[in-house]
This record gives structure tokens, C-alpha cells and sequence, in this order.
């Protein structure tokens, strides 16, 4: 299996005016790509400049990050011309990498515009460089800027940054010197979001396990399937007893703790999020806590209480005046 190290480069409307810039805010105008063999070595590239359909003047903070003039993109081919040519570089077996989960979205909500066939019609995994590097060398939740990583780990800096092939190669060189048991930490793209049950993602990682489920109409029909609020031990499969049942502190977010007489407290989060096809899915993370990370949320869980008191009592106050 064949690395591919993707970054864009996209500009946007400078008005926000236009009707299309709702459904492609972002044009991509550049691909970077680097191609990095099993062993993580350098192999191939890939480099081009993409024609602008859409937008056609350069956004000013495009034009101040990349320093690419409009005159240089008209010399460039049109967006479906060069993805059918990076699909070919890509090859058949082969795993993204990214520096960051953004240009994957932006690359298939592209692709989608175009009404090209899309990178997949389901979830995919993919690695996040950015995130790599937090797990090897921080912890595990800073995300850092590209050139912080670099300055860190001493990568020479040979070529500028802030163009998509040098910002490619440059995670490249982060990705090939991670330890490979890192690499076992892979994302999930969903910009398709499972069509239905059986395409569910279930997934255990070292520390965690994670679920992404299909879509539902609204937040009240996903908070009320079986599957999503469900706590099982993701090590030895029992269903457990909750000793903090499911609350939420903003309504986009869900906590609960479980017990496990084998295993211990077990933290469930579910984060709802809205997909391209505007139905609501959900994301869900459990792991093992200690005692004292449970006080923590059992505390957040009283502020939660607190503040919706807080604001029945103010609405209630309202009313009456």
C-alpha cells in the first residue's frame, strides 16, 4: 500500500455575494501531492496549477498566504481535467494523509460540484498527519501548525511553505519518521455518511473505541436509537450499568460514565454533527477514565443542571413581566 500525501490550495469568493459560493465556498486551485511507497519512502509527486471556473479574482487573503496571481491560474487546466489525472497518479492501493481533515472535504465537495464520481460513498479511513504528531510527540488533543511540527522534530526547511506541493512534502517528511505503531491512529473522512445500519463504523483504536452512525431526520430520533445511547464495554462486550446517564451541556454534545466490573469507568461522548445531505449522524467515543475524571464530569454535569434552572427561571421571570 501507497501513501498519498494530499494539501490544496483554494480561493473563495471576495464578495459572498454569489449564489454558487453556497455550494462550492471554496475553489480549489491547486494540488500538492507526495507518494510515499509501504516503507515510507519517497516515490513520486505530484504537482499542478488548476484553472479557475468560478471564482475569478484572487481572494486578498489567498493572495497574501500563497502569493499565486490570477494570471499564473489561467494557465492551469480545469478542476475535472487534473482530478482525473491525480485519480490515475493515485493509483489502486493506497491510504490518504493530510494535514488536518479540511482538504479532504473541500477536495470531494469539488468533486461533488463537478458531479464527478466521488472518492467513495461511504466513510474511508485516512490518516491526519496533525494529529499523528500530537499523539507521538505532545498530547494527543494541541494541533499544531504545520512549520511548529517541523521546527520541532529539526526537518530541515529547504522549500518555502504555503503552497500545496511544498505543504505536501513537508508532512510527507513528518509522516515517514513517525513511529509505525502511531500510524495504527487512523481518521475517518465523512463527507458520505453511512447510507444505512449494516454501513455503520464501528472501530477499536488502543486507548479508544469509535462509532459513526447513519443519518437520521433530527437530533431527537438520533438520541433515540438503541445503538447510539447504547453503553457496552467495547473490550468484553456487556452491556453496563450507568452511573452518569446521557446529559448534554450545549445540546451538541452528550456525556455519560458506565461501569464495567472487568474494566472499570467507562466515559461515552456523542458529538452531533449535520452532513452534506443535511441529515444528523453521530459520533460516538468511549474509553476508560479514572475516579476522579468521572468527579469531573459528574461536576459538569450539576453546571449543566445549574444553567438550565438559570434559564427557566430567567424565561419564567420574563414571561410573567
Amino acid at each position: 500500500m501507497n501513501y498519498i500525501i494530499l494539501d490544496l490550495e483554494w480561493n473563495q469568493s471576495s464578495t459572498g455575494e454569489e449564489e454558487i459560493s453556497k455550494l462550492l465556498p471554496f475553489e480549489i486551485i491547486e494540488i500538492g501531492a507526495i507518494k510515499l511507497n509501504s516503507s515510507r519512502k519517497m516515490i513520486d509527486e505530484f504537482n499542478e496549477l488548476i484553472k479557475p471556473q468560478i471564482y475569478h479574482e484572487m481572494h486578498h487573503i489567498t493572495r497574501k498566504l500563497i502569493h499565486l496571481q490570477m494570471e499564473q491560474l489561467e494557465k492551469g487546466r480545469p478542476f475535472p481535467e487534473v482530478m482525473e489525472e491525480f485519480r490515475r497518479w493515485c493509483g489502486e492501493d493506497y491510504i490518504f494523509c493530510t494535514w488536518g481533515p479540511l482538504d479532504l472535504m473541500e477536495l470531494q465537495r469539488n468533486i461533488k460540484y463537478y458531479r464527478l464520481e466521488p472518492l467513495s460513498d461511504r466513510p474511508f479511513p485516512f490518516l491526519d498527519v496533525q494529529k499523528l504528531f500530537s499523539i507521538a510527540c505532545e498530547d494527543r488533543k494541541s494541533r499544531r501548525t504545520l512549520e511548529y511540527a517541523i521546527d520541532f522534530l529539526k526537518i530541515e526547511k529547504d522549500i518555502p511553505f504555503h503552497r500545496a506541493f511544498s505543504d505536501a512534502y513537508y508532512t510527507a517528511k513528518i509522516l515517514s519518521i513517525l513511529d509505525e505503531k502511531v500510524l495504527e491512529n487512523y481518521s475517518y473522512d465523512v463527507f458520505h455518511i453511512p447510507a444505512g445500519k449494516e454501513e455503520e463504523v464501528h472501530v477499536l483504536f488502543d486507548t479508544y473505541a469509535k462509532y459513526i452512525s447513519r443519518g437520521f431526520d433530527d437530533k431527537l430520533e438520533a438520541m433515540s436509537d438503541k445503538t447510539v445511547i447504547s453503553t457496552k464495554c467495547y473490550l468484553c462486550h456487556k452491556n453496563l450499568r450507568k452511573k452518569i446517564r446521557w446529559f448534554s451541556p450545549n445540546g451538541k454534545h452528550y456525556y455519560s460514565v458506565s461501569y464495567c466490573d472487568k474494566h472499570g469507568y467507562m466515559k461515552s461522548k456523542i458529538r452531533i454533527r449535520k452532513a452534506e445531505n443535511d441529515k444528523i449522524y453521530v459520533i460516538k467515543t468511549s474509553k476508560f477514565i479514572t475516579e476522579d475524571e468521572v468527579e469531573d464530569i459528574r461536576d459538569k454535569q450539576e453546571r449543566a443542571k445549574k444553567q438550565r434552572k438559570e434559564k427557566r427561571s430567567s424565561r419564567s421571570q420574563n414571561h410573567r413581566s
